[in-house]
C-alpha cells in the first residue's frame, strides 16, 4: 500500500492536531474550540470556509480546475458524554467528554487530504469538505441539511467513513444497501391502583402487565415481521415501587428499537403500540405510549458503493475490501444519504495494540473508555480521500 508522499510527510503533524483534539473533546453543538481548529488550518492553507450551519458546523471548498462539478467529503467532529480511563500525555482533559469514537481521527484524516488537494488541486471539479457536529445522538447532518447545506453547496454525491476497530490497519469494508439500522427510543408509563402487597386485590398492579409486555414485544420480531426481515426491541430500563410490601401505582419501561427499512420501523412502532393499548385495557390499566424516532438506517446507493469499492481495489487489492457485515448500530449520515447518493465505509483501525502506556485496560473498541484512534489512520484514509475525489472527476 503505497501513500501519497506529501501526506506520509505530514502525518507526524497531523498526528499532533488529532491528539490536540483528542484532548479537548467538545459534545454535540458546543464544538467551538474544535471548529475554531479546524477552520484556522483550512484558512492557513488557502481553502475558502464557511461557517455557522448547525451552529459548529464547518464547510471548506476547494476548486479544482473550471468543471463546475462537486463531490461531498464528510468527518463528524462531536465527542461523547462519558469519562476516558486512559491516562497517556494527550487523554481528556475534560471530565465527562471524551472522543470515545474517533472522531478526532476522522477529523484528522480529511484536514490531511484537504492540505494535500489544496496545494495540488490535480483535479477538474470543486471538493465540499462537510465537518459535521452533532452525530453523537444530535443529529448534526439533519440540521445541516435543514439549514441549507445542500443548497449553498450543491454536490453529486456525498462519502463518508468511520474507523472500524478490530479490522487491519490499510483494510476497508464496504457495501451496498443498508450498513447501519434505525435508532428509535420508546417510553411506555402503564398507570395502576397501588395498594398493600399483602392485599393485591384492593389495588390493579401494574408490575405482572410490565412483565408480559417486555414477552409480548419479541413476538412482533417472531410471528409479525418476515423472517427475512431484520430488527431488535430491547427493553432496556424498567422503573417501579419504592417498598417492598408496597404494589406501585406506576411503571415506567424504556427502550430502543433497531431496523434497516422504514417499512418494519412502521410494523414495530404499529404494533407495540396495539399491544400495549389493549393488553393494558384488559387489565385495567391506563397506558402512555411514547415513541420516538432518531436516526433513519444508513442506506448506501449502488452505483456509488461500486464506485468506492473499485477505488479502494485499485489501491490496496480486493484481498484488503470486504463486505461490510450491516451492525445494527446507528450513524447520522443516513441523513446526508437521503438526500444525495454516496456511500459510508469502514477503515480499519487495528487491534489496540498502538495505544500508549497508560491506557486503559479495557479493550480498543468504540464508545468504550479505553479506546483512542490509531493515528496510523490518517495518512491512510487522507491518501483514500485524495484517490477517492481523483477517480470521481476524471469520469467515473
Amino acid at each position: 500500500m503505497s501513500l501519497i508522499e506529501s501526506i506520509e510527510a505530514d502525518a507526524p503533524q497531523m498526528s499532533v492536531l488529532r491528539r490536540d483534539l483528542h484532548a479537548h473533546p467538545e459534545l454535540c453543538f458546543q464544538e467551538v474550540r474544535t471548529a475554531d481548529v479546524i477552520a484556522r488550518q483550512l484558512t492557513e492553507w488557502g481553502i475558502e470556509v464557511h461557517r455557522g450551519l448547525a451552529t459548529t458546523g464547518v464547510v471548506g471548498v476547494i476548486q479544482g480546475g473550471t468543471s463546475p462539478r462537486s463531490l461531498a467529503l464528510r468527518a463528524d467532529i462531536d465527542a461523547l458524554p462519558m469519562t476516558e480511563h486512559n491516562t497517556f500525555s494527550h487523554a481528556s482533559q475534560h471530565p465527562g467528554r471524551m472522543h470515545a469514537c474517533g472522531h478526532d481521527g476522522h477529523t484528522a484524516m480529511l484536514l490531511a487530504a484537504a492540505k494535500h488537494m489544496a496545494a495540488e488541486r490535480d483535479f477538474d471539479g470543486r471538493v465540499i469538505l462537510v465537518f459535521q457536529p452533532a452525530e453523537e445522538g444530535g443529529g448534526g447532518a439533519r440540521e445541516m441539511i435543514q439549514q441549507g447545506l445542500f443548497q449553498q453547496f450543491p454536490v453529486e454525491a456525498i462519502f463518508g467513513a468511520h474507523n472500524w476497530p478490530g479490522m487491519a490497519v490499510g483494510e476497508f469494508a464496504i457495501k451496498s444497501g443498508p450498513c447501519f439500522a434505525s435508532s428509535n427510543e420508546f417510553r411506555i408509563t402503564l398507570r395502576g391502583k397501588g395498594a398493600h402487597a399483602a392485599m393485591p386485590h384492593n389495588g390493579i398492579d401494574p408490575v405482572p402487565v410490565a412483565c408480559q409486555l417486555v414477552q409480548a414485544y419479541q413476538t412482533i420480531l417472531t410471528r409479525n415481521m418476515r423472517p427475512i426481515d431484520a430488527g431488535v426491541i430491547s427493553v432496556t430500563m424498567i422503573h417501579a415501587g419504592e417498598a417492598t410490601n408496597v404494589i406501585p401505582d406506576t411503571v415506567e419501561m424504556c427502550g430502543t428499537v433497531r431496523t434497516f427499512t422504514l417499512e418494519v420501523l412502521d410494523l414495530i412502532e404499529q404494533r407495540m403500540r396495539e399491544i400495549t393499548e389493549n393488553l393494558c385495557a384488559a387489565f385495567n390499566l391506563c397506558a402512555e405510549f411514547s415513541f420516538h424516532r432518531n436516526y433513519p438506517p444508513t442506506i448506501n446507493h449502488a452505483e456509488e458503493t461500486a464506485f468506492a469499492r473499485q477505488v479502494m481495489i485499485d489501491w490496496v487489492g480486493p484481498d484488503k475490501v470486504h463486505e461490510f457485515e450491516p451492525t445494527m448500530g446507528a450513524e447520522d449520515f443516513s441523513y446526508f444519504l437521503l438526500e444525495k447518493p454516496g456511500a459510508y465505509f469502514l477503515i480499519g483501525n487495528g487491534d489496540g495494540s498502538h495505544r500508549e502506556a497508560g491506557h486503559g485496560m479495557g479493550p480498543c473498541m468504540l464508545h468504550n473508555p479505553s479506546y483512542d484512534f490509531n493515528d496510523e489512520l490518517i495518512p491512510v484514509g487522507a491518501t483514500l480521500w485524495v484517490k477517492l475525489v481523483r477517480a470521481w472527476f476524471a469520469g467515473r
